[in-house]
């Protein structure tokens, strides 16, 4: 028995019997059978925002805490949102140039314009509030789902997602992944998003009902997407490589080196709080 990983188990050493905190990373499933091997843990770390790979109600039961990233990324997933909404409008990777197609076909595809462009934010959490004020100054009109409105905000608030995608062209989805959330965007709201509607995916691939929504795109039921996460990582369906309308990010988010550095010293920070009996910084467990 160890510890799980996509590579395979890891094999626990000696000190897992006194071992009081996990670090651990969003690839690897901190389940009951890893809990049961560490019979002292207090602490379970997660690096990443999102803490799905989790038994949060097993640490909850066991008496162990778990804390998150909290907002130390949030502004570089924001950006990358932004810039996935960008490309999928204005088609900047399609590398029109370097592929000879201006010499060859000429004129450049038309692309969409940004402003005026009415988006809706799936998720109003840290991350989600920082995509909107970006795209607020693009000149987009904003409104949101959420677990709960914010009355302090003035987007206007759908407690339905499926008439959040009615009322926008484009969903950009920032919300965690839960057992609610799981294939939240499906079939009905792709529909309703139609086919001028765009998808962007910075929150977890799951959320999506990828095969779904590989249909929709293949037959022109919605316009494009940009997707930096995806169903099964790292395997992504052949559709999605093949479409200039999709554009594909390896789950980078997070990937800056301030990110890394500002993630560093909260999980530091995590660690010193909770072996000095203080409050931790970020906990994860309130949901």
């Amino acid at each position: 028995m160890g510890i799980p990983t996509p590579s395979g188990p890891v094999p626990l050493t000696t000190h897992a019997q006194s071992a009081k905190a996990l670090l651990c990373r969003a690839l690897t499933p901190v389940n009951a059978d890893l809990l049961r091997q560490l019979p002292a843990l207090k602490l379970v770390v997660s690096v990443s925002t999102g803490a799905n790979h989790v038994d949060k109600a097993e640490c909850r039961r066991r008496g162990i805490a778990v804390t998150n990233a909290g907002n130390a990324y949030s502004e570089d997933v924001a950006d990358l949102a932004v810039g996935l909404f960008l490309d999928v409008n204005r088609k900047i990777s399609a590398a029109y140039v370097r592929r000879g197609l201006w010499s060859s076909k000429g004129d450049y595809p038309l692309g969409s314009k940004i402003g005026g462009k009415r988006v809706g934010i799936v998720g109003l959490g840290s991350i989600g509030y920082e995509v909107a004020k970006r795209l607020e100054a693009f000149g987009c009109i904003i409104s949101y789902s959420s677990r709960r409105e914010k009355p302090s905000l003035s987007y206007p608030f759908y407690s339905n997602v499926c008439e959040l995608a009615a009322n926008n062209d484009a969903l950009i989805i920032c919300c965690a992944l839960t057992d609610q959330t799981r294939h939240m965007i499906n079939k009905e709201v792709l529909s309703a998003l139609g086919k001028y509607g765009v998808v962007v995916n910075i929150g977890r691939g799951a959320i999506i009902d990828e095969k779904e929504m590989v249909k929709c795109l293949v037959n022109g039921e919605i316009r494009g997407a940009g997707l930096d996460v995806f169903e099964n990582e790292p395997h992504i369906p052949k559709e999605l490589v093949e479409m200039d309308n999709v554009v594909l990010s390896p789950h980078k988010g997070v990937y800056t080196l301030e990110s890394l550095k500002r993630g560093s010293e909260l999980m530091i920070a995590n660690l010193e709080a909770f072996f000095s009996n203080k409050p931790l910084v970020t906990p994860a467990m309130d949901d």
